[in-house]
């Protein structure tokens, strides 16, 4: 580690504590060369959890782009906000746990994860949602994607 103040290389660890549940370490180092104390940190560097597109282009996962279009879906229906944010943490939660392997969900499985919660929440939040990621063609996709929510 290199020092802040002289830019020494030589140092030694006084103190070391595990912080956020053992997820990073702080340390206090002081410099052999000048004598000053800092501090640093260590935290394990995780690779991105990624979305793989139907083009095949990967992007970073963003919660907030599923919120948008949740939101859009529950515009002018009797959600709670509270319920909303519910239904996000779980959308979360079951992406990461889909795609824990490679780090890595298709926007296929996350499409299906959202309609399965909007499906079970609020059928027409389920159809308003359906309708723009499955992309309708036609009133006959539309009125058959009704019909399965139907039964």
């Amino acid at each position: 580690m290199r020092c802040p103040y002289c830019g020494s290389f030589d140092d030694k660890v006084l103190e070391s504590r595990q912080l956020a549940n053992g997820e990073s370490i702080r340390r206090r180092r002081e410099c052999l060369s000048c004598g000053q104390r800092f501090t640093s940190f260590e935290r394990i560097e995780e690779k991105q959890f990624m979305v793989v597109k139907r083009d095949g282009r990967r992007q970073p996962f963003d919660i907030k782009k599923i919120a948008k279009g949740i939101e859009r879906a529950l515009e002018k229906r009797p959600i709670s906000t509270d319920l909303k944010d519910q239904i996000l943490n779980e959308i979360e939660d079951e992406a990461y746990t889909v795609g824990k392997a490679d780090r890595e969900i298709s926007t296929a499985q996350l499409g299906e994860i959202v309609l399965k919660r909007l499906n079970a929440l609020d059928k027409v939040a389920y159809i308003r949602f359906a309708s723009v990621y499955r992309k309708f063609n036609n009133l006959e996709e539309f009125i058959e994607e009704v019909k399965k929510i139907s039964l």
